[in-house]
């Protein structure tokens, strides 16, 4: 081959070559868009870039894709930071609703190192309850001081999804337990703080929305179990909403 034609073919391949590497990240790029936003409208088209989406329903349609996966994969999904937030929330869902309750011994240590480091590397709050959960469920004596006051912490996350899903957890958390006077006071005292320093504006509340509602009903079962006495340590504002 002359010289010149194989310039010309080294500048073709090279050429051929871009465009295939830009092919493949614009592949990329709309696979991720269409995996993590696109849902249908009502036509059945994909609606505009600037549609609100649902993250409850990403969350759950990834915990149904992920369902009949083995523990070991769910675990290297869990271990695996390149992941989406939604997709690994719900890796560690479903490990959480199938697997957590049957670890013993060193699976259990092994599996606890892999969740508290995920919990330790991520700044998704999806991520972040679906690890403490799963944590408390695998070792409620040693996690549930640990994790339950932040659970109660994200009831006052500026996304809804977040709070929702942390108050679910709460709410199987308690119903799992044996209304355990130590927990209930580590419910109370939690929720006491918080409402202490938002006393002044409880003040002007008349009908509690959605998430002092949440409070309120897990300091009701709190006080259940620790008794009528505890009024005595709450503002007069939460008592009127009582």
């Amino acid at each position: 081959m002359k010289p010149s034609r194989r310039i010309i073919c080294c500048t073709l391949l090279a050429a051929i070559a871009v465009h295939a590497g830009s092919v493949k990240a614009r592949a990329q790029n709309i696979y991720t868009y269409t995996s993590e936003t696109i849902v249908q409208n009502n036509d059945g088209q994909s609606p505009s870039v600037h549609t609100i989406f649902d993250d409850q329903m990403l969350l759950k349609g990834y915990t149904e894709k992920y369902s009949d996966l083995s523990k070991d994969i769910l675990l290297e999904m869990i271990k695996d930071e390149t992941l989406t937030p939604y997709r690994s929330a719900a890796a560690i869902r479903v490990f959480k609703e199938k697997f957590s309750g049957e670890l013993v011994s060193r699976e259990k240590k092994i599996t606890e190192k892999v969740l508290l480091r995920r919990l330790h590397r991520t700044d998704s709050p999806f991520v972040e309850v679906e690890v403490m959960h799963t944590l408390c469920r695998m070792d409620r004596y040693h996690y549930f001081k640990l994790t339950v006051p932040v659970l109660i912490q994200k009831l006052d996350h500026y996304n809804t999804a977040v709070n929702e899903i942390a108050f679910e957890s709460l709410n199987q958390i308690i119903e799992a337990g044996s209304n355990r006077n130590q927990e209930a006071r580590i419910v109370f005292n939690t929720l006491r703080k918080i409402l202490f320093l938002s006393r002044k504006r409880l003040a002007t509340i008349t009908q509690p929305d959605a998430r002092l509602a949440k409070k309120l009903k897990l300091l009701r079962w709190s006080i259940k179990v620790l008794g009528n006495q505890e009024l005595k340590k709450l503002p007069k504002e939460v008592i009127n909403l009582l």
